[in-house]
């Protein structure tokens, strides 16, 4: 347990400049393809939203791999000196326990607010009122586009846009007050437009925003992101509506006509956002063509694949381990060291470095000498000394392991 938790908490934290990262990038090449097709700057967005999901998880996977070759990188770093914020990633380290349980209340927050929203749509399936004759139009219209499942129409009293749901059972709720109001070539535009979504799966796609906005949500990127789909979603679903219906200014006209009724803004946490009404009338009424400099594109898209590569071969080559607790010596074990007779005598002095093996028991089971105090006999009583000493044991993740540390004997005569 103490392993998913760590694992998970420096994945969070990671992801902190890897979402940053990833929307740099998306942010870059979204700029230059501003005058391509929507569904191209889409197709970007969702992927980059996809990386935001991946990235974490391939780091949360990888720290739950067993990795020998690590604990010796980060002995090394130590004994040489070249680790200097062990202290305070050792201080993050110990409180990832209170940040996953943090995350872990939001992520469950949020998570009831999106099953509150399903709920909803489920509930106004089943009891939402009933027009037989704009669910056979609803049909036909279903039919010119190529789908083959049954669209159900639901009106809905309180409801402040329409709002398509559903995969194998799609269901589009329409407000009540627009059928009573606004023209019926309007509401057909409007009805083309919800039938788009059907056809390209969109409700699949913003089931998985709204996985990534509950696990990433303190992430800004994140939220952009999903921003970004939903606002070209509407437009690609606009020009198909447009296409279908034969009339792009009707479909603007309708959206016009939305946009005056100035219905409360409060929607459901599954609901399709309509994004900017204003710019999805003027790109109706005055579409423009397509362009985008694809050479650009091209080079900040390998831009973006070096930074990776130069990060996983980072990462592969000479990646830092997660931050460990040191053993710590019980003086209370350990005996003075026995000066040998013969360099007593001798008068013999210096300095020995040792460097120990220390079990996850606390024993030591072996030592050598690092550098010797140019007696040999003063080299061997320190390694005797240190073996009759017990340890706590270095922790990694909370564990107790095996790990070398260096220590010095100084041999001096008063």
């Amino acid at each position: 347990m103490n392993d998913i938790i760590h694992a998970a908490g420096w994945a969070l934290i990671h992801f902190l400049w890897q979402g940053a990262l990833l929307g740099i990038v998306a942010a870059a090449v979204l700029r230059l393809m501003r005058g391509s097709r929507p569904g191209a700057r889409y197709a970007v967005a969702c992927a980059a939203l996809l990386a935001c999901l991946l990235w974490p998880a391939y780091e949360f996977a990888a720290a739950l791999q067993p990795g020998p070759s690590r604990l010796q990188i980060l002995t090394l770093a130590e004994a040489g000196g070249i680790y200097p914020h062990s202290d305070l990633l050792a201080g993050i380290d110990s409180r990832l326990p209170l940040l996953v349980a943090a995350w872990l209340a939001c992520v469950g927050a949020l998570a009831l607010r999106s099953a509150c929203g399903l709920a909803w749509i489920a509930r106004q399936r089943r009891n939402g009122g009933r027009n037989a004759h704009w669910q056979q139009r609803l049909s036909q219209m279903a039919a010119c586009l190529g789908i083959r499942r049954e669209v159900t129409l639901r009106m809905v009293e309180t409801l402040a846009s329409p709002i398509t749901a559903g995969w194998w059972r799609p269901v589009v709720l329409m407000p009540a007050a627009l059928v009573a109001r606004m023209p019926p070539e309007l509401l057909e535009a409007l009805l083309a437009h919800e039938l788009a979504h059907v056809r390209r799966h969109d409700f699949l796609v913003n089931l998985l925003q709204n996985v990534a906005e509950n696990l990433l949500f303190y992430h800004p990127a994140v939220w952009w992101l999903s921003r970004r789909i939903r606002h070209e979603r509407e437009l690609v679903a606009d020009s198909i509506a447009a296409d279908l219906t034969g009339a792009p200014r009707r479909l603007a006209l309708a959206l016009s006509e939305l946009e005056k009724m100035q219905f409360a803004s409060q929607r459901l946490a599954l609901a399709a956002d309509g994004g900017d009404l204003a710019q999805r009338i003027r790109r109706l009424v005055a579409p423009q063509q397509p362009h985008g400099n694809w050479k650009a594109v091209i080079a900040t898209f390998s831009l973006a694949a070096a930074c990776l590569s130069g990060y996983a071969n980072a990462q592969q080559e000479s990646s830092l381990p997660a931050p460990r607790t040191p053993a710590v010596v019980d003086f209370r074990t350990c005996s003075k060291p026995l000066w040998p007779k013969r360099d007593l005598k001798a008068g013999h002095t210096g300095t020995v470095t040792l460097s120990y093996h220390i079990a996850e028991s606390g024993k030591v089971i072996g030592s050598k000498v690092v550098k010797s105090s140019g007696h040999r006999g003063l080299d061997q009583a320190a390694r005797t000394g240190i073996e009759k000493c017990n340890f706590m044991p270095a922790k990694l993740r909370g564990k107790p392991i095996a790990t070398w540390q260096q220590m010095q004997y100084v041999w001096t005569l008063e």
